[in-house]
């Protein structure tokens, strides 16, 4: 199974995806990630435009083929993004499921966003009015959407853990 985490920076989808990841045994993925090492190849690359989603799809596939679970961290902004992990999963004739990470709490976003720290070397994190300018395209009804305001990153796990059992084959 592939699980597609989405959401806006400082909504948690990180910290949880990665949790998520240790916890069940599954692959991660984190487009951040991949494309800081894009651009610090030898392409000398300014902008990954859609190369980290390409590659972290390819891999997901990979790894999906070999029966691991996969977990993929990223803000998948527009349907064409998520669409590409979709498919992703598709081709190695997987199920997928995809959880949208928001924070319904404006100052709690901002808060988190301004005082985020990264642990990619390279990665230059949004300040808070690239997060709220970002283009982010409004999902289809009934997906899955976790709000972490007002939760613990526990209660969080749980609730994640409950959704993921609750959907495998």
């Amino acid at each position: 199974m592939l699980i597609i985490f989405s959401g806006l920076p400082g909504t948690g989808k990180t910290t949880l995806s990665r949790m998520l990841a240790a916890r069940i045994g599954a692959v991660y993925l984190r487009v951040d990630t991949i494309e800081a090492g894009l651009k610090r190849s030898m392409l000398q690359i300014g902008s990954a435009e859609d190369a980290g989603y390409q590659a972290g799809c390819a891999i997901a596939e990979e790894n999906l083929r070999l029966g691991m679970l996969v977990v993929a961290d990223s803000v998948n902004p527009i349907a064409i993004s998520r669409r590409l992990w979709e498919s992703a999963a598709r081709k190695a004739d997987c199920p997928f499921k995809s959880i949208e990470i928001i924070c319904s709490d404006t100052d709690e976003h901002r808060r988190r966003v301004e005082s985020r720290t990264t642990d990619i070397d390279g990665l230059i994190l949004p300040t808070w009015q690239r997060v709220v300018d970002r283009e982010y395209e409004a999902w289809p009804a009934g997906h899955y959407q976790l709000d972490t305001a007002f939760k613990s990153t526990e209660a969080c796990m749980k609730e994640l853990l409950s959704y993921i059992h609750k959907a495998q084959p």
